[in-house]
């Protein structure tokens, strides 16, 4: 594929910062890996490591569910539907276990309903575990099953092998791929990722507080899970809603529990409060064009396919730099309206955003004489 690039066209007066991402320079943060993301607009607020796979831990069971609610929604099972607790889903993930369990009993049937709610505002392995087994035979075939879900969400890393995050060698995820789940289970799911704000569940007569710790400050998060892995640290994915703004956050490498509480907070309010929105383009705006072979035009306008917003920094004014990319040559006939390529917006080395354009216009296919021209202009262009 032939890629054509517009170095520059257009360059924005606006509020960024010199750093690799939009953000205030002396604003940092002890986490080793994160990515921190708009939930509006799509910028990219912060980032560092975002793309380094780490063990997931207990951030796996993020992926369990969206399979389990995935499959409650196309009715393959309902929250009725009772499992049975194996002796591996007891001794693994259940009270011998000494890990987030829900205390389920050996042998007793268990609805879905109650699995969700102990796997969610518990981290109980053993409800993923009786999930996976009752669902798809065994946890192995469960995991793989996320790590193909995951594929299907646009997570290309991500690798699952079991269904709780317990240490396995192979496991793996990013930063980036945890906020793309955390959003899609939101946007996809929000009648189930409302049970992430809940703050307790009774199960077997014993009430536990949801893991969470972020729930209980009641500083406007509503999901999503914590982690820990040796070697690693602590970790979290988290969303955030304070008035009409929203946030994404996933983050590790951490030290301790209260580290990655405290750190947590700290970048979630300074995203709340040390940014603005700007309007870079209004919808249909022309933004550039593009070239057409064989057309009765050379070029044709192209315009952004919506509102193109970004949240820059209050202070501290930079410029951002946006560049289109397309295919080259367009080959006519071009349709109205057909999306042809992406606009990027950066700030520096970083991509802030990357929205569809689409064409202003149409173009019909050119005259004999005219298309003749285009080729020879083509062969001239590769020639030189």
């Amino acid at each position: 594929m032939r890629i054509k690039l517009l170095a520059v066209v257009a360059l924005l007066a606006a509020t960024v910062s010199t750093n690799a991402v939009a953000q205030a320079p002396a604003f940092d943060t002890k986490a080793k890996q994160i990515y921190l993301v708009d939930g509006e607009t799509g910028t990219v607020l912060f980032a560092r490591g975002e793309d380094e796979p780490v063990p997931p831990a207990s951030l796996a069971k993020l992926m369990a569910m969206e399979v389990v609610f995935e499959a409650l929604d196309k009715g393959e099972l309902s929250p009725e539907t009772t499992y049975e607790v194996s002796e591996h889903a007891w001794r693994t993930g259940g009270a011998p276990s000494g890990t987030s369990t829900m205390f389920a009993a050996i042998k007793s049937r268990i609805r879905v309903a109650d699995l969700i709610q102990g796997a969610i505002v518990q981290l109980a392995n053993d409800a993923c575990i009786i999930l996976a087994e009752g669902m798809n035979g065994s946890e192995a075939a469960f995991a793989e099953r996320m790590t193909a879900r995951a594929r299907e969400l646009g997570m290309p890393v991500a690798v699952f092998n079991n269904a709780t995050g317990l240490p396995h060698p192979a496991n793996k995820v990013t930063m980036r791929e945890l906020v793309t789940l955390a959003r899609h289970l939101r946007e996809a799911h929000p009648d189930f990722y409302r049970l992430y704000s809940r703050a307790e569940f009774e199960w077997n007569k014993i009430r536990q507080r949801n893991r969470n710790p972020l729930i209980a400050a009641n500083v406007g998060v509503d999901g999503l899970a914590t982690g820990f892995a040796e070697g690693f640290g602590f970790s979290l994915a988290a969303s955030m809603q304070r008035g009409d703004r929203r946030v994404y956050l996933a983050m590790g490498g951490l030290e301790s529990d209260k580290e990655r509480t405290d750190e947590s907070r700290r970048v979630l309010d300074w995203a709340m409060t040390a940014f603005e929105k700007r309007r870079i383009f209004a919808d249909g705006e022309a933004i550039g064009e593009a070239s057409v072979y064989g057309g009765a035009t050379s070029r044709v306008p192209l315009v952004a396919a919506g509102p193109i917003d970004v949240l820059l920094p209050v202070n501290n004014p930079e410029r951002l730099t946006a560049r289109i990319v397309y295919k080259w040559p367009l080959t006519a006939p071009v349709a109205a309206g057909q999306e042809v390529g992406v606009v990027k917006l950066w700030n520096g080395e970083r991509l802030l955003r990357e929205v569809p354009v689409r064409t202003g216009s149409a173009v019909e296919i050119g005259t004999l004489t005219s298309r003749a021209l285009d080729a020879l202009q083509e062969l001239l262009f590769f020639w030189l």
